[in-house]
């Protein structure tokens, strides 16, 4: 399994736009996409209870936040405000150089495959 941040360094780019990739989900970790004014509270509680929390994605101009989370749980999110995105769905993200730009600042990008709990997210949100 790759993380985050290696697929982003990866990943081709947009119609040659530079500094825009398209990031396979998918393969290794799944998204789940939140409003940004859901899924900000939800990192900030996450953080308080020192739960692990792999990478957030912030995409400040559509209003949304990425988790990502392991593969397989789609049925997890059901109820629940959000979008889960897996095989066969893509993601247009800024490369490394651009995440503060684009993102609003890569919420939390780390470097290991760390991803977050998903009946821990769940339960933030």
């Amino acid at each position: 399994m790759r993380s985050v941040r290696d697929a982003l360094r990866r990943a081709p780019m947009v119609n040659d736009v530079p500094g825009l990739r398209l990031l396979k989900v998918g393969d290794g970790w799944d998204v789940v996409r939140i409003s940004a004014e859901i899924g900000l509270l939800a990192l900030a509680y996450l953080r308080c209870i020192g739960t692990s929390v792999g990478p957030v994605l912030y995409d400040r101009p559509n209003g949304r936040l990425y988790y990502a989370v392991q593969t397989g749980t789609a049925t997890s999110w059901d109820d629940l405000p959000v979008r889960h995105l897996s095989t066969n769905s893509w993601l247009v993200a800024p490369g490394l150089e651009l995440l503060d730009d684009w993102f609003g600042g890569g919420c939390q990008l780390p470097d290991d495959d760390t991803l977050t709990d998903t009946e821990a997210l769940r339960a933030a949100l």
